[in-house]
């Protein structure tokens, strides 16, 4: 079974976290993603932060696919940014990149699904 870490900032990562199903409030910026870069996630949550200009609250999706790591968001009006729990229990997938497609990640999917389906059993 994957360990599945539900943390307000992905900044309460470390190297010991390498593998996790990172769930967090943060925003999907750019310098959310090179917290998540130091501590490898499999998959790591972000909230969209409603996109902002030039995407930016979506820039950790690219980043973190060319490195090698599977990240999506979710929608800023389905969970509170900042929150952790409302991202596992409230939020609903809205971008995901082509690594967390892989996993099975697609948009419209409830972030808790999301992390049942990809923890294994337990």
């Amino acid at each position: 079974m994957r360990s599945v870490r539900v943390v307000d900032s992905i900044t309460e990562l470390g190297p010991q976290d390498a593998g996790c199903l990172a769930v967090s409030g943060s925003h999907g910026g750019i310098s959310s993603a090179r917290y998540a870069l130091a501590a490898r996630p499999l998959l790591s949550v972000f909230n969209d932060a409603g996109v902002g200009k030039d995407a930016a609250g979506l820039a950790a999706l690219p980043f973190l696919q060319t490195h090698g790591l599977a990240a999506c968001t979710v929608a800023h009006d389905s969970a509170r940014i900042g929150k952790a729990e409302s991202t596992l229990d409230d939020g609903v997938i809205s971008h995901v990149n082509l690594l967390a497609q892989a996993l099975g990640v697609c948009a419209g999917q409830r972030c808790l699904d999301l992390v049942e389906a990809l923890r294994g059993p337990g």
